[in-house]
């Protein structure tokens, strides 16, 4: 903290010339002494007596002692004003860098301080740094408030400090944390990164309750990952990234490819960000057929961004992006209404289908938003199908069950999506309404040759038909798959061989002809 004036520098001038006074003072008190200056002084005065000077010398004499003490008395303030200020100056300085919740050294501290301080510390002998960031730290401050979510601040502070008491503690910011310990190797280096996050994930009592968070975290050591402290904590925060992509409570060395990685997807962020402002991205149209008569019955859109410089970008890319990075409900919202809109214009028989990711299922107004979508774009609520993935149904299942009915109530349809590869799936069919199941292409590509798989979908067909729930097979690739869903009893199907995702400018041509080649095979099958 700057101060406006440099005070320690004014008490020091004012002690100088303080000095500077008293020896002037006493200079003169010995000349007086020798040239008996006093005497001279007096005779004078005895000599001309009609002009009073004895009364003007002894009122300057007098203001001349008091103006001594006031001086002594003003200069002895000005000291404590300087040693208050200091402590201020000083107390300021420690604020500045370090946080006052959990009293640990803060970002400014490791850009200021921390590299001459490691420095000294560790030398040439190399240390070691790991980046920590807490997992559902948001559901703390949601469950528990402001206090419950800096007690657990306090805390990690805490057990950080405990793991690295001979080390360096930083908290960066919110629920970052940065240690600084000696070097270690690898496997020393991973271990040690297992234990902040066994002990950081261990549950933490808050007023009688427990709270819980999880917990990631980089790693780096030097010279093998850089020289610098800051070079290093960059690339540990580099391989905390990469560990949060990968899951909860998940450890990751830096690695030299990571930094390339990053900054690919730095850049397909930025895009993405720019394609969503100026809708680059839009809805392509797979077709959906009844297996028994060969109709297009529905579409399913799919997003599709075509960039400028590099063609298509994978949806697996800029999905999972979106998802990650909390763009994809305004991916979402801009897609269904693009999709509603083009849809409205087609024949009344034809169904929309559009999927929704599982990081939307935990939004409580999602149908209330679809619902708003369809009275815009004009489109009839029983021409849309909403498909969810199991996935999705597990965080929250009371939360999925009020959207799902939300949506039924409305009049949409509601499907369930990649049915069998998630969790508790005939739990879910007993306790939630769905209008159609779709069995996973996973399942689709290898149930001829496979007994097992084989038993599966007939397993799904026929539970599909005493529930009365129509089942869709996806990732149809050949004839001899069809030919066997259909003779199984499945109601519709969608793949590379009914017909890939198409722009909308292509659907009505595609009605119009409503895939001949299709139509004939399942004529031949009756």
């Amino acid at each position: 903290m700057k101060l406006p004036l440099n005070l320690p520098k004014i008490g020091r001038r004012a002690t100088r010339d303080a000095v500077l006074v008293a020896a002037g003072t006493l200079v003169a008190w010995i000349i007086a002494i020798l040239t008996d200056a006093f005497d001279i002084i007096i005779n004078f005065l005895a000599a001309h007596e009609e002009w009073e000077l004895d009364e003007i010398f002894l009122a300057v004499l007098c203001s001349g002692l008091g103006g001594y003490i006031y001086s002594i008395r003003r200069l002895s303030d000005l000291r404590r004003e300087v040693a208050a200020r200091e402590i201020a100056e000083t107390r300021a300085q420690w604020n500045a860098y370090h946080d006052h919740q959990t009293r640990l050294p803060n970002r400014r501290f490791l850009d200021d301080r921390a590299p001459r301080i490691v420095e000294n510390q560790y030398g040439r002998k190399g240390f070691s740094v790991l980046a920590i960031n807490l997992d559902d730290f948001k559901k703390v401050n949601d469950l528990a408030g402001q206090c419950g979510g800096d007690a657990v601040l306090k805390e990690v502070g805490a057990r950080l400090t405990g793991l690295f008491p001979a080390g360096l503690v930083i908290q960066l910011g919110g629920d970052e944390f940065l240690a600084i310990d000696r070097a270690m190797k690898p496997l020393e280096l991973k271990a040690m990164a297992l234990e902040v996050v066994r002990t950081l994930t261990t549950p933490m009592l808050f007023e009688n309750a427990q709270l819980e968070v999880g917990a990631c975290v980089g790693f780096s050591a030097a010279p093998t990952d850089g020289d610098s402290l800051l070079q290093l904590a960059s690339h540990a925060d580099i391989a905390l990234c990469v560990a949060k992509r990968t899951g909860r409570n998940m450890v990751q060395g830096y690695e030299p490819f990571m930094k390339k990685a990053l900054a690919e997807r730095a850049d397909i962020e930025k895009r993405l960000r720019l394609a969503l402002t100026a809708r680059e991205i839009s809805p392509y149209y797979q077709p959906l057929i009844d297996l028994q008569t060969g109709e297009i019955r529905a579409f399913e859109a799919l997003a599709r961004w075509r960039d400028p410089d590099d063609g298509f970008i994978s949806p697996d890319v800029f999905i999972a992006m979106a998802e990650d990075i909390g763009l994809i409900m305004e991916l979402t919202n801009q897609l269904l209404t693009q999709a509603c809109s083009d849809a409205a214009s087609w024949p009344k028989n034809i169904q929309l289908a559009v999927n929704l990711s599982p990081k939307m299922m935990v939004d409580r107004l999602l149908g209330i938003r679809i619902i708003r979508i369809l009275a815009q774009t004009g489109l009839a609520p029983f021409r849309l199908e909403i498909e969810i993935t199991e996935s999705a149904l597990i965080a929250d299942i009371d939360l999925a069950k009020t959207v799902i009915n939300d949506l039924r109530t409305a009049g949409i349809k509601v499907v369930l999506d990649d049915f069998g590869t998630g969790y508790s799936s005939l739990s879910q069919l007993s306790n939630l309404y769905f209008d159609k199941i779709k069995i996973d292409k996973s399942f689709v590509a290898t149930f001829q040759s496979n007994d097992k798989q084989m038993n599966i979908v007939r397993t799904v067909i026929a539970l599909g038909k005493g529930l009365g729930i129509a089942i869709t097979a996806e990732g149809i690739e050949n004839v001899s798959q069809m030919d066997a869903l259909r003779q199984l009893g499945c109601r519709f199907g969608q793949g590379f061989l009914i017909g890939k995702a198409i722009p909308s400018e292509e659907v009505p041509q595609l009605l119009e002809h409503q895939c001949p080649h299709l139509k004939r095979e399942a004529t031949s099958m009756l």
